[in-house]
């Protein structure tokens, strides 16, 4: 399995096996984030769902859970 040097915990881990959806920012985190960070990403995600109880067919939602997901793992740099 390929390996980078994740933006995130800035140490060499294996990469994801495919960009997690088909977007910038998919494309973005394959390149740039670890396997074990999306993992976290993922559990912090699933909080903000519940916690904010988003319903993710409203467009609003989603743009916000994007912008989440930028926010945790790059620290909202572009």
């Amino acid at each position: 399995m390929p390996t980078i040097t994740c933006a995130r915990c800035k140490q060499t881990k294996d990469q994801l096996p495919r960009p997690p959806f088909p977007s910038a920012l998919g494309d973005r985190i394959y390149d740039a984030i670890c396997q074990d960070c999306w993992r976290e990403w993922l559990r912090q995600q699933t909080a903000a769902i519940n916690h904010y109880g988003l319903d993710l067919t409203d467009p609003k939602a989603r743009q916000f859970l994007t912008m989440q997901t930028d926010t945790f793992l790059f620290g909202g740099k572009q």
